[in-house]
């Protein structure tokens, strides 16, 4: 496996393989916002193929709930493995990467957010990696669907954070571009 940091051909590929929801490509905004310095927009590939993204948002988590609770803490966001990887290492791969480029910019604490009830399975991965809860919050956004429907999204979530060491955990097998 293989994790880089999106480059601007990259975003077609991850629209094929991990397709947006919306009219509008996720992975487009990811790029962009990384393009403006507010975000690094990672990617894992097995071979030619995108198998998983996720985004640090530098500038933190929109919901006020949690800025409040934890003031300039970047966000890991949009953590995304295709499913039939999820299990193998891949989101703990991309965590751990996300933790080390924290890391080199003198960061000390990292969050994300997990749905409060819907995703046992990632909670249980956060927690062994470390994440610990800090607070209840609304994640809130919208899409409009490829049909034109608007979709106001109000997902209940828990924000977890990780206080970071100078030397964090080394991605075993992993290359990094």
């Amino acid at each position: 496996m293989l994790i880089t940091q999106c480059q601007q051909a990259d975003v077609a590929l991850l629209e094929e393989h991990l397709p947006s929801p919306s009219r509008t490509s996720f992975h487009a905004q990811r790029f962009a916002r990384q393009g403006v310095g507010t975000s690094t927009y990672l990617v894992a590939w097995l071979a030619d193929r995108p198998v998983a993204n996720a985004e640090i948002r530098w500038n933190g988590c929109a919901a006020t709930e949690v800025r409040q609770a934890v003031p300039n803490c970047p966000e890991i966001n949009g953590l995304s493995v295709t499913e039939p990887l999820r299990g193998g290492g891949i989101g703990t791969a991309l965590i751990r990467h996300a933790e080390r480029l924290a890391v080199e910019r003198g960061v000390q604490r990292i969050g994300l957010g997990v749905d409060d009830d819907g995703n046992p399975r990632a909670a249980a991965l956060y927690a062994r990696l470390g994440y610990r809860p800090v607070v209840r919050y609304l994640d809130r956004w919208s899409y409009t669907a490829h049909d034109g429907e608007v979709h106001d999204i109000e997902d209940p979530c828990v924000f977890l954070a990780k206080e970071l060491t100078s030397a964090p955990t080394p991605d075993l097998g992993v290359r990094v571009q």
